[in-house]
């Protein structure tokens, strides 16, 4: 080879290999881990996500630790250094009065309350619904709202997290129980003195009408009805999307939008649905993004959006999505990436595209989280991305997240 074209091609490399490593740096400095759990006082395993409050600080739950191993809920607050600051605001015991091993997020009211699930605890040791008050110094206080009793009541609440109405009565999901033994849809009503009462919506058959939801969160559109998902049942056997229509005698009838047929159309997957502000519904499917538009014949088309080819485009998407204020949406795979997963971006375009980018893979090291939580994302009052992996950080035991997208 000429000498002046082996130079060329040397600093053609040099370049290119300037540029690839400037490209894997600035995708690593796009996410910080900004606390990781070591699983004693502090908690541990964080499954669901994290919700933020409008100064901008964080809450969740962790399955395990805390006070009673038992879990938490916690708070992380940011100095003005950018460190973050946890606070465990309630310790969770395994005892028949309280619950035990929280798997959801939470959800505030207007009052500043939080509210969230636990797999287990309560008398029957089915699981429980609770509510965090805060006090004026500065402390939390926790009160049971119900306890499943299992069997036709329901049992195993395992839910990204509630959902919650303009009249402050919470909805959600069991994974097992009902009347068929196939899981059920849930509201817990507000009553008079600090009363609350629980109505089953709907008990899943395991037939056409699906089974078993599983990690899902439900959503309300503005007339009260209840959409989301279960991974298996159905027409095909791929799991339903399904809407609870409130009748005018209090009774609600299941109608099933989508039966997902498996290949291409992949199957329901974790997180639940997202409503876009001209009422489309998006979400995940094991392989894929969809979106679910309604029609004036009251039928609902489904179009998939982007379909993850795994490896480093990641692979099944376990999370709810997020929005943007400019209609972009977020969220998280369970693998794919560098092996542990990513966080992903799907940017609509002209034509009705979208277009995909991945703004972090997780590493194997597992130093900067593994396999991220199925609650998803939630947008900070800074822009910034925020969410949980269940394994991983600096003990293994879980972090939290930011991302800069």
């Amino acid at each position: 080879m000429h000498r002046t074209a082996f130079a060329f091609n040397l600093r053609t490399l040099a370049v290119a290999a300037l540029v690839l490593m400037l490209a894997i740096m600035a995708s690593a400095q796009s996410e910080r881990v900004i606390y990781s759990f070591t699983g004693g006082s502090d908690g541990g395993l964080p499954y669901g996500g994290v919700i933020s409050d409008a100064n901008g600080n964080l809450y969740g739950t962790t399955f395990l630790g805390g006070a009673n191993s038992a879990g938490t809920v916690f708070e992380l607050t940011q100095n003005s250094g950018g460190v973050w600051t946890e606070t465990v605001l309630y310790s969770f015991s395994f005892s028949s009065t309280d619950g035990a091993l929280p798997t959801s997020g939470l959800v505030f009211d207007a009052k500043g309350n939080l509210y969230g699930l636990t797999l287990s605890g309560g008398p029957s040791a089915r699981g429980t619904i609770f509510e965090l008050s805060p006090g004026a110094n500065g402390l939390w206080t926790e009160k049971i709202l119900y306890s499943f009793a299992g069997g036709s009541d329901g049992s195993a609440p395992f839910t990204a997290s509630l959902a919650l109405d303009s009249s402050g009565n919470l909805y959600g999901l069991t994974q097992d129980g009902g009347i068929y033994g196939f899981g059920t849809v849930f509201e817990l009503v507000a009553g008079s003195n600090a009363t609350w009462n629980k109505n089953i919506l709907h008990s899943f058959s395991g037939g056409n009408d699906g089974a078993n939801p599983y990690g899902e969160a439900l959503t309300l559109d503005a007339a009260g009805n209840v959409y989301g998902t279960t991974p298996s049942a159905g027409l095909h056997d791929y799991g339903v999307i399904f809407e609870l229509v409130r009748g005018a005698n209090g009774n609600w009838t299941e109608k099933v939008l989508h039966a997902f047929a498996g290949a291409s159309d992949g199957s329901a997957s974790l997180g639940g649905l997202v409503f876009d502000a001209s009422g489309n519904l998006y979400g995940n499917s094991l392989y894929s993004v969809f979106e679910l538009t309604p029609g004036s014949n009251g039928i609902w088309t489904e179009k998939v959006l982007h379909r993850f080819e795994g490896g480093r485009d990641g692979a099944y998407p376990g999370s709810a999505l997020t929005f943007d204020g400019r209609g972009r949406l977020y969220g998280t795979t369970s693998a794919g990436g560098a092996h542990r997963g990513t966080v992903f971006k799907l940017t609509p375009g002209e034509n009705g595209t979208w277009t995909e980018g991945i703004l972090h893979r997780f590493a194997s090291t597992g130093g900067d989280g593994v396999f991220p939580g199925f609650a998803g994302l939630v947008v900070g009052a800074n822009g910034h991305l925020y969410g949980t992996t269940s394994q991983g950080g600096a003990s293994n035991n879980g972090a939290v997240f930011e991302v800069i997208p």
